[in-house]
């Protein structure tokens, strides 16, 4: 099989599909990748690098994706990469279709075969693929909310985690998957005082264990949610509904009435957002203020550490990635359903339940859209 690695085009991503290792890996399998020139820069790994493990430098973008059998991505194919996608390619990547009805309708358009990483799933519920990016991003959203608390950026000008004879400021965690938990140990381990909130409780007990009483953890219900966030200097959006859109947790009306100054972190952008006041923004712009309330809204927040988000992310998606080439699409994924829960869509269909049903378009099971030769 042919697998090409493009250039990541969106706003200040510096990530890659797949590392120098992991080209040694499909050349190994007897695949050919093919690289765009620069793709690596990023991460620091020159062309010289992916050819010294044996891939082929594309001539041009045109090239890489007229002659692809398997695109690796990682972030969402933006427009002009959309409009290359050819009927019967396979894409993998991050794709987040639920909050993005023009890059949904425009990848049925294609015929391509599109499988996001965000929603294979793994065993107990997991998404294998989401977590490493979640686990920089949970960590990040610290640093991020911890900046923009200075004056100079917005916020109210509080240190993270006090000093002596000042108080630290408080965060709230919303959301105790992934992304919260790294939050809620980031922002412990700089000195804030830390509230999280979810409405599992098996998930409220496991992060009292794991963090102990340094923690508060809150069972989230309209009233404990607007009390909690009122008292708050940092806010962490970090609900996550796989596949589908993320339900606006903190109204309008409730920023209106946060302290001036407050921060909100929406790492849940991806999928829409948390707070009803998100709307998605860049590295280059990365924030702006609604009713006194800092919002930092960034969709590829760990696109601003690559190597880090790169490495975490092969090591996670390199034995899909391998299945997919070695096998074929279909066989690996009528071999692994959890790989198959990552088909969002097959040759002009929606083949997950809800992609389709936040964009009303009819839904075709996996199974059979993979079974279906026609």
């Amino acid at each position: 099989m042919l697998v090409a690695v493009p250039k990541e085009i969106k706003n200040h991503e510096y990530r890659v599909g797949l590392t120098p290792d992991s080209v040694r890996e499909f050349v190994a399998h007897k695949h050919e990748v093919l690289v765009e020139s620069g793709a690596g820069e990023g991460i620091g790994c020159s062309d010289d690098a992916y050819e010294a493990c044996g891939a082929r430098i594309a001539a041009s973008t045109e090239e890489l994706y007229r002659t692809a059998d398997l695109i690796i991505k990682v972030k969402e194919p933006q427009p002009e990469e959309r409009r290359r996608l050819r009927e019967g390619q396979i894409l993998f990547a991050y794709l987040h279709l639920a909050p993005d009805a023009t890059q949904t309708r425009e990848l049925l358009r294609s015929k391509a075969v599109c499988i996001a990483y965000e929603t294979v799933t793994g065993p107990n519920n997991q998404l294998p693929l989401l977590t490493p990016m979640s686990q920089v991003a949970g960590r990040m959203s610290i640093q991020a909310g911890a900046y923009c608390l200075e004056r100079v950026h917005g916020g109210s000008g509080m240190l993270l985690g006090g000093v002596p004879g000042v108080p630290p400021a408080r965060v709230v965690v919303i959301g105790g998957g992934v992304v919260g938990q790294n939050a809620i140990a980031m922002a412990l381990g700089m000195g804030a005082e830390v509230v999280v909130l979810d409405r599992d409780l098996e998930v409220l007990r496991r992060l009292a264990y794991h963090f102990g009483p340094a923690l508060t953890t809150v069972y989230s219900t309209r009233t404990a949610l607007e009390q909690y966030v009122l008292q708050a200097e940092l806010i962490i959006g970090a609900v996550l509904i796989a596949g589908a859109e993320t339900p606006k947790l903190v109204t309008a009306e409730t920023v209106r009435r946060l302290k001036p100054g407050t921060v909100l972190v929406d790492v849940a952008i991806d999928q829409g957002g948390c707070f009803e006041t998100s709307r998605p923004t860049t590295h280059a712009d990365p924030t702006y203020i609604v009713d006194g309330v800092v919002h930092y809204c960034v969709t590829n927040m760990p696109g601003a550490v690559p190597r880090t988000s790169t490495f975490a992310l092969n090591n996670a998606i390199l034995p899909y990635a391998l299945a997919i080439a070695d096998k074929g699409y279909r066989q690996a994924m009528l071999d692994d359903p959890h790989l198959r829960q990552g088909l969002n869509i097959h040759q002009g269909a929606v083949t997950h339940r809800a992609v389709a049903e936040e964009h009303s378009h009819p839904f075709v099971e996996p199974l059979a859209a993979l079974q279906d030769r026609d």
